[in-house]
Order: C-alpha cells, then sequence, then structure tokens
C-alpha cells in the first residue's frame, strides 16, 4: 500500500469519492491555502463533486473556482443564514465533510449538513471542541504552516503527495485594470501595510522609508488595501511621510483587481494579512513582515525566505519557554512588537530580491 501523508495512515478512499462538502468560511489568507488543497483533489479525483461553504467577502475572490461549487454563508445572518444553508443541502448526503474552520460558529454549521464522514482536526489542534462536532480526525500533529495541515486533509482522504499550486480565475477587466495601473512601464513594489489590526503593522515612518528607497532603485509603488476606514488613514499617512509619489489604491479594487495587481507586482511587502497570501498564490515573492504570528506557520508560503520577523524573540520571552515547547498556535503580544523590524532588515531582503 502507497503511504500517504503521516506515516502508516490508511486512506479514508481507495477510489475517487462521488461529492466532497469543505467548509472554510475565513479568512482571506486561509481560503488561499485551502485552494491550492481542493485542487490538488480535483486534479486526482477530477469526477469528484465539490462543494464549499465560504464567507461572504472570500467568495468576491473564490466564487468562480472551475468546477467547484460555491455556497455562501454570511455569519452576520446567524442561525437564520445556517438554517438557509441546511435547508438547500438538504436533499444531499456528502460522502465527506472537511471541517477545516475551528470556529463554534462553524462547527454549529456542520450539524445540519448530512456526510457520512465529517473529518477534523485531532483533538491536540481542534481548538473551541471542534472534535466533538468530526467523527474522524486527521492524525496530522507535526505540520507547521497552516497549508501543509490543510493539504494532510487531502492525504487522509486519499490524495497523493502533491506541490501546492493554485488557479484563480481572473477576468481580462481585471488583468487589464493592472496592467494599466501605471503608465510609466517601471516594475511594480506593491505595499499591503495593514493587518488585521493596527498593533501588527509595521511603523508608519519605516513604510514611507521603504516606499521612498524602492522608487529611488527605480520601482513604481502602488500601495494597496480594503475600503475599511483605519487602512484608508495608514494609507494617507504613509503618502504624507514620503519624499516621493506613490500610487494609491487602498479601497479602490475590488479582490479580483487586488490579485491581478499583486499578479503584476514584481515584488509585495505586508505584514500578517490576506494579500501575502493573495500574492502567493500569483507566485509573486512576499517580503513578510511577522511579529505576533509564526512566519513558519502563517508566513508567506512560497517566500518564507524573505520573511523578516521578531516574533521568535518575543514569544519566547513572552511565554518564558523555547519556541519548541510553544503550543501550535502560539501569539506574541503588543503594540511594541513592530519596532523591532528594522528599516536595515528590509532593505536586505529587497537588494537580495532585485
Amino acid at each position: 500500500m502507497k503511504l500517504l501523508g503521516t506515516p502508516f495512515m490508511i486512506p479514508l478512499f481507495t477510489s475517487a469519492p462521488r461529492s466532497i462538502c469543505l467548509l472554510r468560511l475565513s479568512a482571506i489568507g486561509d481560503v488561499c491555502h485551502a485552494v491550492a488543497m481542493v485542487q490538488a483533489i480535483q486534479k486526482q479525483w477530477p469526477s469528484t463533486k465539490i462543494t464549499w461553504i465560504m464567507g461572504k467577502i472570500e467568495a468576491q475572490l473564490l466564487n468562480d473556482l472551475p468546477n467547484i461549487e460555491v455556497i455562501i454563508f454570511d455569519k452576520k445572518t446567524g442561525f437564520k443564514g445556517m438554517k438557509s444553508i441546511w435547508k438547500q443541502l438538504s436533499d444531499r448526503k456528502f460522502d465527506a465533510l472537511l471541517h477545516m474552520q475551528l470556529a463554534l460558529r462553524a462547527s454549529a454549521l456542520t450539524v445540519g449538513i448530512k456526510a457520512k464522514h465529517k473529518v477534523g482536526f485531532n483533538r491536540k489542534r481542534a481548538k473551541e471542541g471542534q472534535w466533538l462536532f468530526t467523527n474522524k480526525k486527521i492524525p496530522d500533529t507535526v505540520s507547521l504552516h497552516v497549508l501543509d495541515s490543510f493539504f494532510e486533509f487531502a492525504y487522509y482522504l486519499g490524495i497523493n503527495k502533491a506541490t501546492p499550486t493554485w488557479n484563480i480565475p481572473l477576468s481580462d477587466s481585471d488583468i487589464s485594470f493592472a496592467q494599466n495601473i501605471s503608465s510609466s512601464g517601471k516594475p511594480l513594489f506593491v505595499i499591503s501595510p495593514a493587518a488585521s489590526k493596527d498593533e501588527r503593522n509595521w511603523l508608519t515612518e519605516r513604510y514611507a522609508a521603504i516606499a521612498d528607497y524602492v522608487i529611488e532603485k527605480g520601482f513604481e509603488v502602488v500601495l494597496c488595501g480594503s475600503p475599511t476606514p483605519r487602512e484608508i488613514t495608514l494609507g494617507h499617512n504613509i503618502l504624507d511621510l514620503m519624499q516621493h509619489s506613490a500610487i494609491n489604491l487602498i479601497g479602490k479594487t475590488s479582490l479580483k483587481q487586488l490579485t491581478a495587481t499583486l499578479k503584476q507586482a514584481k515584488i509585495v511587502l505586508a505584514p500578517d494579512s490576506g494579500p501575502a497570501h493573495i500574492a502567493t498564490t500569483q507566485n509573486t515573492p512576499v517580503i513578510g513582515l511577522y511579529g505576533h504570528s509564526n512566519p513558519l506557520r502563517t508566513g508567506p508560503y512560497l517566500s518564507q525566505d524573505n520573511v523578516v520577523s521578531a516574533y521568535k524573540k518575543h514569544v519566547q520571552l513572552q511565554h518564558n519557554k523555547p519556541i519548541s515547547e510553544l503550543p501550535w498556535s502560539a501569539r506574541a503580544k503588543g503594540e511594541h512588537i513592530m519596532k523591532d523590524i528594522s528599516l536595515e532588515q528590509v532593505i536586505n531582503v529587497i537588494d537580495h530580491l532585485d
């Protein structure tokens, strides 16, 4: 028997199952990881019908994935939204449900979805009681990166070892948008400055200094991000501190246009955030800035060598343990952490990539 994933693991299926339901609602970075996994399943089992339940925002990026039925769950609709999905799926029973979200809300959603096998994380990694809602557990406890842990779901089903690849469709208009951002002909250096929380952002003045530095090296700088007031303000503050001019697209792109822009870029600079992972799906080098979460777990998958991190120092100090003894998802906390990423460290990575 061919060994798959974890050593000595017996696959759940020895031939293609008829149907699989995937539950991964959010966030952008995590659904980007999941795309690679689900498309690996499609390559080996093209006849398997795949249904993916995902969040409303995430669907703006992934609702046209080839040969995947996307069902949107808007968490704002609460129990009413759950009942709507249960009704929509009431006449179906999947061969397997891949429960890949640890939040209790997601676990509650699985209750009304019929599947012979409900596959989740093992008890060691299953937060918020997720293990109570599944009847199969992937045995993996060694995969460090989230993407690798997602792939263990595919290996558990019976998929052969695979190298992650992505196919996120972009329309001609999305590609044209990105190609026409600048008429200078200079390569694009995209800065996506905002993480999910402000304390995880790098210092505003250092973003501005890096922008000026790469402009002087011959790049066109583009700022990107969501239309939230805090991200728009951050973009304006960066521009105000710059000596040169940059193109500000914060709040001015759809997720598809953002993806096309990140594809067009030569280099992307970002903290722990969705755009870092979107850029990875487009094979664009990412300089990741990390302090609060482990970049080996959540960093840009194809750009680990480009990460600048203050995580190890702070998480060990705060927990008073070596990193090898800390839980898989251990975080460092504090508003001061990102100050420990210097301009010189980032410039060194830029010079290496350029």
